[in-house]
């Protein structure tokens, strides 16, 4: 062994690594108890078991997930649900494959932080695609307001419109459950950003509520930014259930909400317990420093990684392609298989409908308006005649502004 490991007791019973040049052989890990003394040993999260395990679910999600993404592509019949769909499903891939790497990376300088910047990202576009995809189901903003305009908003603690009684469903109630979800869009990767320079200058670690650190801000405003975005989707629920009603949408908003929102507060928990002394602080494993935080971010990933197995299973009942495919049986293909799937993947990737529904929530310009679809003026619904597929017709949703008075 090239390097000897000392035991020191302070007289406030702390213990003190003191390492012999040079560093620590590359497969030992030393964990710090809960009652202080360091103990050397095998960590579950870097042995083969725990990665083999985590691999079988993550891979066991990709397969049903993907599967499913190509059944949508294939049945592409209706693209102003659909593409709202595929961009929901894929947050399997991205949590599931992120969590995996950022476990089988836990010992190489916290590089999980820069796997998880990217979940983080993708789960913040996840949240605008889930209400725009409410709105899409109702017929867009123009159809909604023609249902709840002018009805008073029920008090209700559980949903937290306890403090809205006296007002009315209005424009700018749907204006603001779009922009605390646009926010969202917006708050999450820019803390994903500040995260990693942070980390690049040593000033982040998770679990690490120091206010010398960045944790702690961070924590703040992620949980601000959430809270907000999940009280306005209670909010639109709230107001549009009984219109949501045949489009079972319960599935479908607690299958998301769990993937995002209770993976968030769990790797929040998780932090706490680490910093409790509940979960042991690992200082070194395979040979590698680590920071604090690193283990509980450990017990986080390999937990998403089974997760979304079953994340995988629920979002495959609450998005079924069922009815596509019966759609599709009405139409006759105008593409090729395989250059009608290309075509439908590469229209779902193109963030434009956000830049755009962005630009019309937040422009002061347009705070009057309401935006309606081509689709509303041809078509009964948003599950009615199908769409012909036609690349025209496909990027000329919500190009019509009709003026409204009202204010919420």
């Amino acid at each position: 062994m090239n390097s000897s490991l000392v035991m020191d007791s302070s007289s406030e019973n702390n213990s003190i690594v003191h390492l012999d040049e040079p560093i620590l052989p590359d497969n030992i890990t030393i964990i710090r108890t809960r009652n202080g003394s360091l103990q050397e040993g095998q960590m579950f999260l870097n042995t083969m078991s725990a990665q083999a395990l985590s691999g079988i679910f993550v891979f066991s999600a990709l397969l049903i997930t993907c599967h499913q993404i190509y059944t949508h592509l294939r049945s592409y019949t209706v693209p102003n649900e659909q593409r709202y769909i595929i961009r929901i499903l894929f947050i399997v891939p991205v949590y599931a494959f992120d969590s995996w790497l950022s476990l089988l990376f836990i010992s190489n300088d916290q590089y999980y932080v820069y796997f998880d910047s990217i979940r983080d990202c993708y789960e913040a576009f996840v949240i605008y695609n889930f209400l725009s995809l409410s709105f899409e189901y109702l017929g867009g903003e123009s159809a909604i307001m023609s249902e709840i305009r002018g009805k008073p908003i029920q008090s209700s603690c559980l949903y937290g419109t306890c403090c809205l009684v006296g007002m009315s469903y209005s424009i700018g109630f749907l204006r603001f459950c779009k922009q605390a979800t646009l926010q969202f869009c917006v708050v999450k990767p820019t803390m994903a950003v500040i995260t990693i320079i942070l980390q690049a200058f040593g000033k982040y670690h998770d679990g690490d509520f120091n206010v010398n650190g960045g944790y702690l801000y961070i924590t703040i405003i992620y949980n601000f930014s959430v809270s907000l975005a999940l009280y306005a989707l209670f909010l639109f629920y709230f107001a549009t259930s009984d219109l949501l009603r045949p489009f079972e949408p319960v599935l479908k908003f607690l299958t998301i909400k769990s993937v995002i929102f209770l993976s968030f507060w769990q790797g929040m928990v998780l932090a706490i317990l680490e910093r409790c002394g509940v979960i042991p602080k690992a200082l070194f494993i395979e040979g590698h420093e680590v920071g604090a935080g690193t283990v509980a971010a450990g017990w986080q990933n390999f937990i998403t990684c089974i997760e979304m197995f079953f994340a995988a299973i629920a979002l495959r009942y609450a998005f079924t392609c069922t009815v596509y495919q019966e759609k599709k049986n009405d139409v006759p293909e105008s593409l090729p298989p395989m250059q009608s799937i290309s075509s439908g993947l590469k229209e779902t990737m193109n963030p434009g409908d956000m830049v755009q529904d962005a630009i019309h929530n937040f422009s002061p310009a347009y705070q009057q308006y309401t935006q309606q679809s081509t689709q509303e003026v041809t078509q009964p619904s948003a599950n009615g005649k199908v769409a012909t597929g036609n690349k025209n017709s496909r990027k000329s949703d919500k190009i019509m502004l009709i003026t409204s008075d009202d204010e919420f």
